[in-house]
């Protein structure tokens, strides 16, 4: 499998990212270990999740994901074969939530014995705290890197501006840099990202590691009314999806899906894996199927009018 360089990291990445959120949330443990399973035999390699998932849950206290990915870290003996990426900073409770150093350290500690290791491949600032300055933040992750706990640090939902400026602070004060972006992009979410953030990226070879890659499972096309909504859990989440540009983006999909015997999941994620500056995409999977639909998505090649036509379907109103 042909890899790509996660920033400048060293880090070198399968060409999409196993999103964690599913594991003991939509999915339970014995599936989750089977689908970690098959995704390491294909080849892929990167794993992301984070401290919180799936803290959302009724009865769940966060930590879930790590916990699973940990068990199944020791059972297979797979940890060198396999880039782990996890966040930190969205509430965990009373007092535990930020990018305070403080609480970075503790945090950090509370991730690597979920998962069950030494160290964390990439570690994400999960969203901006505008209450902490953005050096104590990066001299916390440097303190990390040098203890070998943390190889490379991320972030999340960071406007282009704030991202720029840790990029620049970085650099000025030779500090660790972010290295990788998580931001909302897809074949429908594209203009936050497009408009000032991918520039930045570009700029500094920053990695992307999109989220919401197939827009909660809308591009997949199995929600088409709102009698779809009850097909999974985030089939309430649909409805600001249903409209002109919508649908306009499913029958594009449809189309070159047909022209390239494929399916508009796959075609959906061809189109961003191919997008400019995009490194690996985070995906989900809840069953095996749907795990292999993914495979196929990174065999899908599409041509110069197929992705004209995507592009012109997703173009905003």
């Amino acid at each position: 499998m042909k890899t790509r360089k996660l920033g400048r990291s060293g880090l070198e990445v399968s060409p999409f990212a196993f999103g964690g959120n599913v594991f003991g949330w939509t999915i339970d443990e014995p599936t989750s270990m089977r689908l970690l399973d098959r995704f390491v035999a294909e080849g892929f390699n990167f794993i992301d999740t984070a401290d919180m998932y799936s803290r959302w849950v009724a009865g769940h206290r966060g930590g879930e994901s790590e916990t699973i990915i940990g068990k199944w870290l020791k059972k297979t003996g797979k940890r060198d074969s396999v880039v782990i990426a996890t966040k930190v900073g969205m509430e965990m409770g009373a007092d535990k939530k930020g990018l305070a150093p403080d609480y970075i350290e503790r945090a950090v500690e509370n991730s690597l014995e979920r998962l069950q290791t030494d160290y964390i491949d990439l570690y994400q600032s999960h969203t901006d705290d505008a209450e902490t300055p953005l050096a104590d933040t990066l001299g916390a992750y440097e303190k990390l890197i040098r203890a070998g706990k943390v190889r490379a640090i991320g972030a999340s939902n960071y406007s282009a501006e704030r991202f720029d400026e840790a990029l620049a602070l970085s650099k000025k004060h030779s500090l660790p840099r972010y290295e990788t972006i998580q931001p909302l992009y897809n074949l429908y979410d594209r203009a936050e990202f497009e408009q000032k953030l991918q520039g930045v990226c570009i700029a500094n070879a920053v990695g992307v590691i999109p989220y919401f890659s197939l827009a909660s499972g809308f591009l997949t096309g199995k929600y088409r009314s709102e009698a779809d909504f009850g097909k999974s859990p985030r089939g309430q989440g649909m409805k600001k999806y249903l409209n002109d540009r919508g649908f306009r983006i499913l029958a594009a999909l449809d189309k070159v899906a047909r022209e390239t015997a494929a399916t508009p999941a796959r075609v959906a994620l061809a189109w961003l894996m191919a997008r400019p500056g995009v490194t690996a995409p985070i995906v989900s999977a809840t069953n095996l199927p749907q795990l292999e639909e993914l495979f196929a998505a990174t065999r899908l090649i599409l041509d110069s009018s197929a992705r004209a036509q995507l592009d012109a379907a997703s173009m905003a109103a």
